[in-house]
Parts: structure tokens; sequence; C-alpha cells
């Protein structure tokens, strides 16, 4: 049933398939969802074969936390981003349809400065939006236009590996990891020149990505976040009163742009519009001084920096 449902998902070019105990199969096709079925999934049937797929390590993972993320690859049908869970029903699972072929920046619509962004030898780098809103093929494009036209050393901190990269001028290792804490930690051993990381989710992990960013290192990273501006106020809320004027020093200083992007429906499918905040020293100076709604306004004239809001597409 698993491989036939995935299969189907596969040639309806549908973004997820969603099984559900009880439920009838349901897929995303442009951002919707739709019945495959009227036959309900058996709980039992179900569960046999998600766990069919978990090593017994991740079963007392799935077991303790109720919840797990993985990667799947089905050498006939392809790579999916799966995250198995328990709800009131039983067992339910969400199966994401990753690409065999890494888009360039040019398929995803992603205007120039995109391509000037990745010469930068340090700073960060943050790509926001909602769930769903196509971050991970964004950073994914980013890396690939690297791997095709500068020599590095790129790490990448998964959970799970999503793309699968290949190396050409850039040697890329990807690294599965649940606990980034402790991979940050000895990140810097490891002789990087860029590190692509997952979602900045907690103070320790915003902290030590402004910290390698300061020390020389190209970083990548994700928010969960709508727009620039959120993102920026974000980082620093998340840090106690006193040491907001210090982030706010840090963030201004190594901060290089804000993506944030989010999909539309088109007639020839979802599109993605990009919103783009570059930090010039005026952008750089307000972050400093905590003015962070005036940035809105540098934004709307800053188009010869390469940027733009999403209302201007």
């Amino acid at each position: 049933m698993l491989k036939s449902m995935l299969s189907l998902s596969v040639t309806q070019k549908a973004s997820d398939l969603h099984l559900s105990s009880g439920e009838v199969a349901r897929i995303r096709i442009n951002g919707q969802l739709q019945c495959v079925s009227n036959k309900k999934l058996s709980p039992l049937d179900l569960e046999s074969e998600l766990l069919a797929l978990l090593n017994e390590s991740q079963k007392l993972q799935l077991q303790q936390d109720k919840q797990i993320d993985l990667a799947y690859q089905s050498p006939e049908i392809g790579r999916f981003r799966v995250n198995i869970f328990y709800q009131q029903r039983g067992i339910s699972a969400v199966f994401r349809m990753i690409k065999k072929q890494i888009p360039d920046l040019d398929e995803i619509g992603a205007p120039e400065v995109f391509k000037k962004l990745i010469t930068h030898e340090s700073g960060i780098i943050l790509v926001t939006g909602a769930t769903g809103s196509g971050k991970s093929t964004t950073l994914a494009s980013l890396i690939e236009y690297i791997n095709s036209t500068q020599s590095k050393h790129i790490i990448t901190l998964e959970d799970p590996i999503e793309f699968i990269y290949h190396n050409q001028h850039s040697l890329i290792q990807q690294r599965e990891l649940t606990n980034f804490d402790y991979a940050l930690d000895s990140l810097l051993r490891q002789d990087p020149d860029i590190i692509l990381l997952g979602e900045l989710r907690n103070k320790k992990s915003i902290q030590t990505a402004l910290t390698v960013a300061e020390t020389g290192h190209l970083v990548f990273a994700t928010l969960h976040t709508c727009s620039a501006i959120q993102s920026i106020n974000r980082i620093i809320d998340v840090f106690d009163e006193s040491s907001r004027n210090f982030i706010r020093t840090q963030l201004s200083n190594n901060l290089r742009a804000i993506i944030s992007q989010k999909l539309i429906l088109t007639k020839n499918g979802r599109k993605a519009l990009f919103e783009v905040l570059i930090n010039t020293p005026a952008v750089s100076n307000l972050i400093n001084e905590g003015k962070i709604k005036q940035i809105i306004s540098l934004m709307q004239t800053g188009r010869q920096h390469g940027m733009q809001i999403i209302t201007d597409q």
C-alpha cells in the first residue's frame, strides 16, 4: 500500500502525502489537499508499514517521543522527508517529496542578487518563511550554485538529510543529526568554509550561528518567520533584556541578508515570491540602534542594493 501511494504522489506531482489512521489517504497538489481513495487506512496495517521503515533505534525514539523525522529513499520511486507521529486515532505520517535534481537558481526564480550574496567569505544569510514555503529548496539551490562555481568546504547539519549533493568544485559533507547543539560545539575543528544549519530553534543555536559567522565562516540557516523584520525581532527577542544590546551589535555586524519567501498559485503551478533584505551600512545602523521598524523603508528604496519586498512583485 505505502509504495503504491508514494508512486501515485510522484506521478501526480504532489508535494506531500498524508497517511492518517482511520482516514483516507490525501495528497497535497498546488497547496490543496485531495483524497486519493475512498478506503480508510487501517491503524494496524498502517503502523506495520511505517514501522518497517525504521531501524531499532528509530523505533525506540518513536516509542519515547511519539514522533520522529527521517529520510526514506526508494530506488524505484524517489526520496522523501518523513515525519511519523502518533495522534488520537493512532499512527500517522507525512511524506514530503524531495526532487532528485536540485533546481538551479534561475529555475526557482531567484533574484540576481542571490549569486552575489554567496560570494561573501563570512557572515550569516537567513532563509525564512512558513512551513512548506520552499526554504529547503532555496537553500539547496544556493549550495549547489556554490558547489558548481567555488572551491569550498561545506558542512551541512540536517535532520534529516534531504537533498543529496554530488561534489563538483566544492567538498560537501552532509551530517544527519538530531542534536545540533553537540555538533556545533566541535564544528570549527572540522575546517569548514561554509556551514548550512537547519532551523535556528532556540537561543543557543542562534548564538552559536552568530558566533560562527563572526569567526570568518559563511553560515546559512532558516527561521520560521514570514518577513525580514519579523526575523530580526525573533532573533533579538529570544534573548534576555540584558543581552539584547550585544545581540543587536553582533547581528548588525554579521548579518549579510535575509531572504523571506512564500509560494503562490499560478496557472503553471506554484511560484516562489522573494523578499530580500541586504544588510547595508544604513540597515546595520538601524539594527544596532533597535529601530527595526524603520528598515522596511530602506527595503522599499533599496533596489540598487538588490532589496525587494514581496508586494513589489
